[in-house]
Protein backbone atom coordinates (compact mmCIF):
# COMPACT_ATOMS: atom_id res chain seq x y z
CA UNK A 1 0.00 0.00 0.00
CA UNK A 2 2.59 2.30 0.57
CA UNK A 3 4.38 1.49 -2.88
CA UNK A 4 0.78 2.68 -4.34
CA UNK A 5 0.55 6.07 -1.96
CA UNK A 6 4.12 6.77 -2.85
CA UNK A 7 3.64 6.44 -6.51
CA UNK A 8 0.40 8.82 -6.50
CA UNK A 9 2.56 11.30 -4.25
CA UNK A 10 5.25 11.70 -6.42
CA UNK A 11 3.48 11.23 -10.07
CA UNK A 12 1.41 14.01 -8.56
CA UNK A 13 4.33 16.32 -7.43
CA UNK A 14 5.89 15.38 -10.65
CA UNK A 15 2.71 16.76 -12.67
CA UNK A 16 3.17 19.79 -10.48
CA UNK A 17 6.61 20.94 -11.06
CA UNK A 18 5.94 20.62 -14.35
CA UNK A 19 3.32 22.83 -14.76
CA UNK A 20 5.27 25.14 -12.31
CA UNK A 21 8.12 25.13 -14.51
CA UNK A 22 6.23 26.13 -17.48
CA UNK A 23 4.51 28.98 -15.31
CA UNK A 24 8.10 30.15 -14.81
CA UNK A 25 8.91 29.85 -18.54
CA UNK A 26 5.50 31.77 -19.30
CA UNK A 27 5.97 34.47 -16.70
CA UNK A 28 9.34 34.90 -18.39
CA UNK A 29 8.93 35.56 -21.58
CA UNK A 30 5.99 37.69 -20.98
CA UNK A 31 7.90 39.66 -18.56
CA UNK A 32 10.43 39.86 -21.24
CA UNK A 33 8.34 40.44 -23.98
CA UNK A 34 6.37 43.40 -22.07
CA UNK A 35 10.05 44.92 -21.42
CA UNK A 36 11.15 44.57 -24.90
CA UNK A 37 7.44 46.37 -26.06
CA UNK A 38 8.23 49.26 -23.26
CA UNK A 39 11.91 49.81 -24.94
CA UNK A 40 10.74 49.62 -28.66
CA UNK A 41 8.53 52.37 -27.52
CA UNK A 42 10.72 54.39 -26.38
CA UNK A 43 11.64 57.51 -27.57
CA UNK A 44 15.37 56.95 -28.80
CA UNK A 45 14.90 53.36 -29.90
CA UNK A 46 11.71 55.51 -32.16
CA UNK A 47 14.22 57.97 -33.51
CA UNK A 48 17.18 56.41 -34.25
CA UNK A 49 15.11 52.76 -35.22
CA UNK A 50 11.89 53.35 -35.91
CA UNK A 51 11.91 51.25 -38.95
CA UNK A 52 13.05 48.20 -37.13
CA UNK A 53 10.94 49.00 -33.62
CA UNK A 54 8.16 49.08 -35.62
CA UNK A 55 8.81 45.95 -37.51
CA UNK A 56 9.57 44.23 -33.74
CA UNK A 57 6.23 45.53 -32.74
CA UNK A 58 4.64 44.13 -35.71
CA UNK A 59 5.48 41.04 -34.52
CA UNK A 60 3.40 40.79 -31.56
CA UNK A 61 6.11 41.22 -29.00
CA UNK A 62 4.77 42.19 -25.80
CA UNK A 63 2.86 40.57 -22.87
CA UNK A 64 1.64 37.45 -23.23
CA UNK A 65 -2.15 37.54 -23.61
CA UNK A 66 -3.98 35.86 -20.85
CA UNK A 67 -0.47 34.73 -18.68
CA UNK A 68 -2.15 35.70 -15.75
CA UNK A 69 -5.44 33.12 -16.04
CA UNK A 70 -2.77 30.76 -16.95
CA UNK A 71 -0.56 31.43 -14.20
CA UNK A 72 -3.56 31.62 -11.35
CA UNK A 73 -4.85 28.09 -12.76
CA UNK A 74 -1.25 26.53 -12.73
CA UNK A 75 -0.87 27.62 -9.49
CA UNK A 76 -3.63 26.73 -7.95
CA UNK A 77 -2.73 22.91 -9.47
CA UNK A 78 0.44 23.31 -8.39
CA UNK A 79 0.01 23.52 -4.81
CA UNK A 80 -2.67 20.98 -4.62
CA UNK A 81 -0.03 18.59 -6.64
CA UNK A 82 2.40 19.40 -3.67
CA UNK A 83 0.12 18.41 -0.80
CA UNK A 84 0.14 14.52 -1.24
CA UNK A 85 3.97 14.21 -1.03
CA UNK A 86 3.91 16.75 1.98
CA UNK A 87 1.48 14.32 3.53
CA UNK A 88 3.08 11.21 2.68
CA UNK A 89 6.46 12.72 3.96
CA UNK A 90 4.88 14.53 7.12
CA UNK A 91 6.56 17.43 5.60
CA UNK A 92 4.24 19.78 6.92
CA UNK A 93 5.51 22.48 9.41
CA UNK A 94 5.27 21.68 12.56
CA UNK A 95 6.40 23.20 16.24
CA UNK A 96 7.03 20.96 19.04
CA UNK A 97 8.07 23.34 21.66
CA UNK A 98 5.49 22.11 23.92
CA UNK A 99 5.50 18.33 23.28
CA UNK A 100 9.05 17.73 22.87
CA UNK A 101 9.90 16.92 26.21
CA UNK A 102 6.83 14.58 26.88
CA UNK A 103 6.99 10.29 25.86
CA UNK A 104 7.26 9.11 22.72
CA UNK A 105 3.87 7.24 22.66
CA UNK A 106 2.16 10.78 23.79
CA UNK A 107 3.58 12.64 20.83
CA UNK A 108 2.74 9.58 18.66
CA UNK A 109 -0.77 10.29 20.19
CA UNK A 110 -0.59 13.99 19.18
CA UNK A 111 0.76 13.62 15.67
CA UNK A 112 -1.95 10.80 15.62
CA UNK A 113 -4.84 13.38 16.09
CA UNK A 114 -3.31 16.28 14.05
CA UNK A 115 -3.37 14.38 11.38
CA UNK A 116 -6.66 13.27 11.74
CA UNK A 117 -7.67 17.11 11.82
CA UNK A 118 -5.64 18.03 8.81
CA UNK A 119 -7.29 14.93 6.62
CA UNK A 120 -10.70 16.23 7.63
CA UNK A 121 -9.61 19.75 6.51
CA UNK A 122 -8.21 18.69 3.30
CA UNK A 123 -11.39 16.60 2.58
CA UNK A 124 -13.87 19.53 3.51
CA UNK A 125 -11.43 21.77 1.08
CA UNK A 126 -11.94 19.13 -1.99
CA UNK A 127 -15.10 19.05 -1.39
CA UNK A 128 -15.40 22.58 -1.34
CA UNK A 129 -13.35 22.33 -4.60
CA UNK A 130 -15.37 19.88 -6.12
CA UNK A 131 -18.33 22.08 -5.08
CA UNK A 132 -16.86 25.07 -6.73
CA UNK A 133 -16.11 23.37 -10.04
CA UNK A 134 -19.53 22.03 -10.37
CA UNK A 135 -20.69 25.88 -9.84
CA UNK A 136 -18.41 26.97 -12.77
CA UNK A 137 -19.54 24.11 -14.90
CA UNK A 138 -23.70 24.98 -15.03
CA UNK A 139 -23.18 28.87 -15.22
CA UNK A 140 -20.08 28.28 -18.41
CA UNK A 141 -18.16 31.54 -17.04
CA UNK A 142 -15.08 31.62 -19.17
CA UNK A 143 -11.79 33.75 -18.45
CA UNK A 144 -11.83 37.15 -19.59
CA UNK A 145 -8.74 36.81 -22.49
CA UNK A 146 -8.15 33.12 -23.04
CA UNK A 147 -11.85 32.57 -23.32
CA UNK A 148 -11.31 28.94 -21.59
CA UNK A 149 -13.74 27.48 -18.87
CA UNK A 150 -13.18 28.71 -15.27
CA UNK A 151 -14.11 25.04 -13.77
CA UNK A 152 -11.18 23.66 -16.23
CA UNK A 153 -8.64 25.04 -13.45
CA UNK A 154 -11.15 24.25 -11.12
CA UNK A 155 -10.86 19.94 -12.52
CA UNK A 156 -7.05 20.30 -12.64
CA UNK A 157 -7.51 21.10 -8.66
CA UNK A 158 -9.88 18.86 -7.37
CA UNK A 159 -8.00 15.93 -9.31
CA UNK A 160 -5.14 16.35 -7.79
CA UNK A 161 -7.15 17.27 -4.33
CA UNK A 162 -8.33 14.12 -4.46
CA UNK A 163 -4.99 12.09 -4.90
CA UNK A 164 -4.10 14.09 -1.64
CA UNK A 165 -7.72 12.89 0.26
CA UNK A 166 -6.37 9.06 -0.52
CA UNK A 167 -3.14 9.66 0.68
CA UNK A 168 -4.42 11.95 3.55
CA UNK A 169 -6.75 9.19 4.64
CA UNK A 170 -3.95 6.74 4.16
CA UNK A 171 -1.82 8.68 6.74
CA UNK A 172 -3.96 9.36 9.09
CA UNK A 173 -4.39 5.54 9.62
CA UNK A 174 -0.55 4.94 9.52
CA UNK A 175 -0.47 7.57 12.50
CA UNK A 176 -3.25 6.15 14.62
CA UNK A 177 -1.99 2.57 14.00
CA UNK A 178 1.69 4.33 15.04
CA UNK A 179 0.19 5.52 18.43
CA UNK A 180 -1.60 2.23 19.16
CA UNK A 181 0.91 -0.17 18.48
CA UNK A 182 3.66 2.48 19.39
CA UNK A 183 6.04 1.72 16.55
CA UNK A 184 7.09 3.03 13.30
CA UNK A 185 5.04 2.26 10.38
CA UNK A 186 5.01 4.97 7.68
CA UNK A 187 8.69 5.03 6.78
CA UNK A 188 10.91 8.51 7.50
CA UNK A 189 13.11 9.96 4.18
Amino acid sequence: MHRLMTFLARTTALAGGLVLMGLVILTTLSIIGRTLNKVLHGPGIQENFGGIAQALLATGVGEIQGNYELLEAGVAFAIFSFFPICQLHGAHATVDVFTSFLPRRATRFIAAFWEIVLTAVLILLSWRLYEGMLRYVNNGETTLFLQFPVWWAYAASFAASVVTCIVAVYCAVARVGEAVMDRTILPSH
